[in-house]
């Protein structure tokens, strides 16, 4: 598996997953600028998402959707904030209705990714800013730490097709 640690830190409201892979920093971040390849691992195994519109610049919006195995679809949303290709990456996450719409009960999550060259590969390091302890705790108990750990647990096949 690619995910070497995962931090769920509640004085600084994070949750910091570390992952290596075998590929060059410039493949990795293919996995997230890519829409067709994120949808082949942003959501876990059962769960797979569909980018519905997606674009990695400064305001910019994507929309997506996972199905869960009972064909349950659970939308979601990135407002991108900064792109500094392809060492980092930072966007607020949240949860949409069925329309695609902004789901306002729960706060979006910040989330900063960041991309270094180690000797023969990448280190990922995604670090999750939430705003209170009460939302931290909610995501990781709706599933959040184990879901991105099993989804980022995908990107190896996606660098290997």
């Amino acid at each position: 598996m690619t995910v070497l640690t995962v931090t769920k830190d509640t004085d600084a409201l994070t949750l910091t997953f570390i992952a290596e892979f075998a590929a060059d920093v410039d493949r990795v971040w293919q996995v997230w600028e890519d829409p067709r390849q994120l949808e082949r691992w942003w959501g876990p195994p059962t769960w797979p998402a569909t980018f519905t519109s997606h674009e990695l610049s400064v305001g910019s919006r994507s929309s997506y959707f996972m199905t869960g195995p009972d064909g349950t679809k659970a939308g979601g949303w990135w407002l991108v904030t900064t792109v500094d290709a392809p060492a980092r990456l930072e966007f607020d996450d949240g949860f949409a209705d069925a329309d695609g719409n902004a789901d306002d009960s729960i706060e979006p999550v910040h989330a900063i990714v960041t991309l270094e060259s180690i000797d023969g590969g990448t280190r990922m390091t995604t670090l999750s800013q939430f705003v209170s302890l009460d939302q931290l705790e909610k995501l990781v108990e709706m599933g959040m730490q184990e879901g991105m750990t099993l989804a980022m647990g995908q990107i190896d096949d996606v660098l290997a097709a």
